[in-house]
């Protein structure tokens, strides 16, 4: 009973250690992938919470979260599916770990990170770029064809940008 307690108290600090927007995108994963213990993905397509924020649009490493996950699903050895106890365990403590976190209201949280999702064309330069030329307008895309779209957004303001401007006369 100890270990046990001792392995979610773990599970816990390693959940409130994680950035606020991985929280949020395991949340998400959680809830929208089937989830296996003690290894990366399965077979039959069920991946590990981290694999899971990853594919919802986290970024960065998760340390000390997959060992927490190991120990408190105590499969250290063998790889298998997660139980729905341990699934629900672990949307509890991501829940509550965002409602404790000072300012952060989940619901509005969650919003606009769906919200965030649903429009990858129609994010802005970064404003302290300013008006200098060279600024990126386009981000890092891992896919060829969002890749692809934000391009053609590009070409489009810039098409419709150089036929607003007003053309000086060509003196022969």
């Amino acid at each position: 009973m100890r270990s046990q307690r001792r392995s979610i108290e773990q599970l816990r600090r390693s959940i409130d250690g994680l950035p606020v927007d991985t929280r949020v995108a395991m949340l998400e994963g959680v809830r929208t992938h089937a989830i296996v213990a003690g290894a990366y993905t399965d077979r039959r397509g069920a991946v590990c919470p981290m694999l899971a924020a990853h594919r919802c649009g986290a970024r960065g490493d998760f340390l000390g979260f997959d060992g927490a996950w190991d120990r408190f699903t105590r499969t250290l050895r063998r790889a298998r599916r997660a139980t729905e106890r341990e699934v629900a365990v672990l949307v509890r403590h991501l829940e509550a770990s965002l409602e404790a976190e000072q300012g952060v209201d989940l619901a509005a949280a969650i919003a606009d990170y769906r919200a965030s999702r649903e429009r990858p064309g129609d994010r802005q330069p970064a404003p302290e770029l300013g008006e200098r030329p060279g600024r990126a307008w386009l981000r890092p895309h891992r896919r060829l064809d969002e890749y692809e779209r934000a391009l053609a957004l590009v070409r489009a303001e810039q098409a419709s940008a150089d036929a607003e401007r007003p053309r000086a006369p060509v003196s022969a």
